[in-house]
């Protein structure tokens, strides 16, 4: 088959989307800005991930070695797209890799750039999350749940009281972010079993606007999270964390009680949500593919019923890039626009 499909991001949706395309019979090229793949779980340090309870180490590096042990796929680490010209069929591609540029010829592209986690310095501090070192993300908390070190920062000690904020950085219209970011409830919900597992004396508490779980998450994580492991969740709106003493003083809004609620803990954890990362604001207007009001990549095509399609015909995105998805959305979306990538090679051939 000739011509190749260059794949843009070395994540689980780009690892995904060279595998599929390899196993389609086309060749690909796969260009990572990171000095190796995995993507944002590996670059996190993610412990388990919601898909299965699987070791994340474990499951992406199988995706890696999938890739990297396939003939039909070059793997090009610490390397970024400069340029695009052409048209479906024949884009030329600029490729710089450790200072070396190298022009390549490929029939279609696919953007697997991902996300980046809310910066919860935004949220106007009501957090204090750069005042108090108690204060940290799900991010943090997944690296010491890796660790098998869960610990305060502040004095190094395990916490006993742990408290999650949902929706930091997402559904806020006051910061532009009004949707739901998707995954973040499941990631808590699962980060609370975990430190229950961890921590079996710690109370664990998760204060959501509404909990949004998709699919089967219902039964694998929620009401695990709750009848097995006792994790107490509380409807309700936090206003700010303060300090109280050596421990944070949550305040804000019993929504089912409808009354003010304070309560005081050793460590508050803060769901921040999905938003493009900076690879994806990048590379949508080097390729010239529009973005919606979020900056996220516009998929749907003309008739906005194709997950993959960008308003660039033989351009496709699959992940993150395209908005809030958890793994299955990424591999589901990867396989499609490997599909369709490879759908372009066999018409440049033909015609």
């Amino acid at each position: 088959m000739a011509g190749k499909v260059l794949i843009i991001g070395g994540g689980p949706a780009g690892l995904e989307a060279a595998r599929c395309v390899a196993q389609l019979g086309g060749e690909a090229i796969l260009v990572e800005k990171r000095e190796r793949l995995g993507g944002t779980p590996d670059r996190e340090s993610y412990a388990k991930l919601t898909h299965h309870w699987r070791d994340s180490g474990e499951a992406i590096g199988e995706l890696v070695a999938a890739v990297t042990g396939n003939p039909r796929v070059q793997v090009k680490t610490q390397a970024e797209v400069k340029a695009v010209s052409g048209q479906a069929g024949q884009f030329q591609v600029r490729i710089e890799c450790g200072g070396v540029s190298e022009d390549v010829q490929v029939a279609s592209i696919i953007v697997a750039t991902g996300f980046q986690h809310f910066d919860p310095g935004r949220a106007t501090q009501f957090y204090n999350y750069y005042t108090f070192p108690d204060v940290i993300t799900l991010t943090d908390l997944e690296k010491m749940l890796k660790e098998h070190k869960v610990v305060r920062p502040s004095n190094g000690l395990p916490p006993k009281r742990i408290a999650f904020i949902q929706c930091v950085g997402s559904r806020d219209r006051q910061l532009g972010n009004e949707y739901c970011s998707k995954v973040c409830c499941g990631i808590a919900s699962k980060q609370a079993v975990e430190l229950r597992q961890q921590l079996p004396d710690s109370k664990v508490m998760i204060f959501y606007i509404d909990m949004r779980m998709y699919g089967y998450w219902e039964n694998e994580i929620y009401w695990v999270a709750q009848e097995q492991y006792k994790v107490n969740y509380v409807k309700g709106v936090i206003s700010e964390v303060l300090k109280k003493g050596d421990q944070l003083l949550i305040r804000g809004e019993d929504t089912t009680l409808g009354r003010p609620m304070e309560v005081t803990m050793d460590l508050v954890v803060l769901s921040v949500g999905m938003e493009p990362s900076a690879g994806t604001r990048q590379i949508a207007q080097l390729l010239g593919v529009k973005q919606n009001k979020y900056g996220f990549i516009e998929a749907g095509g003309p008739g906005g019923l194709d997950p993959v399609a960008t308003s660039v015909p033989g351009i496709f995105v699959a992940g993150a890039a395209a908005g809030p998805a958890d793994l299955n959305d990424a591999f589901s979306m990867a396989g499609l626009a490997a599909a369709r990538a490879v759908a372009v090679l066999y018409q440049t051939q033909v015609a």
